[in-house]
């Protein structure tokens, strides 16, 4: 890979969102459902309508409300190398996580999220060693951090960040709820007017005036903690 100091074109910058994007990514988010393996469960979600449901509300009202505008402050401070917005974005977002399993989630990702950072950024732009140990505790501080550092343009890198989710959320309704492949492309077309909603909610969302209240998910979330089966870690 082309380590780079600075920003490329857009087409350079389309292809390392794509790659950022990629379930191939060795990140783990495949393991991890965000609740809705216990939305399953609890018959909130039985099919594909209600999976629709389900995603779009969690990224329109949970994502593009709280977690997008943090991302987008981590990586405007990224890219004047502001570090101590960093770290102050990193500790207060850990912090928001609702349930233990998805800190535990957000921090296992952004441990391997760092860990990639020497394939993608030279060494005299990478951040100083308390910025990485810190954003290593959180995914979604990790993940702008990097694109901070590769990216110039904001709305590629947080497209490969919200289809990432996006794709694996899809994933996990069609292995738990279960539905077919075909129906998980039928909902990934649904789904997608919805990626650029939130992103430009986000983008008009003041940090100070971030935030959301996700009772439904954290209420499954915490179920999931005990439940006994279960094929993802969240």
């Amino acid at each position: 890979m082309n380590k780079l100091s600075c920003g490329v074109d857009s087409n350079e910058q389309w292809i390392d969102a794509l790659h950022l994007a990629s379930p191939l990514l060795p990140i783990g988010g495949f393991a991890y459902s965000q609740g809705l393996e216990q939305a399953q469960a609890s018959g909130w979600v039985t099919d594909r309508v209600s999976a629709e449901v389900w995603i779009r509300d969690a990224l329109l009202l949970v994502l593009a409300q709280q977690e997008l505008p943090a991302w987008l402050a981590c990586f405007r401070a990224t890219r004047r190398s502001d570090w101590a917005t960093v770290i102050e974005l990193a500790y207060e977002w850990t912090a928001l996580r609702e349930t233990a399993e998805l800190r535990l989630e957000s921090r296992q990702m952004a441990y391997s999220m760092v860990r990639l950072f020497e394939q993608w950024v030279v060494p005299e732009r990478m951040p100083p060693t308390g910025v990485m140990q810190r954003i290593a505790t959180n995914h979604t501080m990790a993940h702008a951090t990097l694109c901070g550092l590769r990216f110039n343009d904001e709305t590629i890198a947080l497209s490969a960040f919200v289809w990432a989710w996006l794709e694996n959320q899809v994933l996990s309704a069609v292995k738990i709820v279960p539905l077919g492949q075909l129906d998980g492309q039928v909902l990934m077309h649904a789904l997608k007017p919805a990626v650029g909603q939130a992103i430009a909610t986000a983008q008009v969302t003041h940090l100070s005036a971030a935030g959301s209240a996700p009772v439904g998910l954290a209420m499954v979330s915490s179920q999931h903690e005990t439940q006994y089966t279960r094929l993802f870690r969240s």
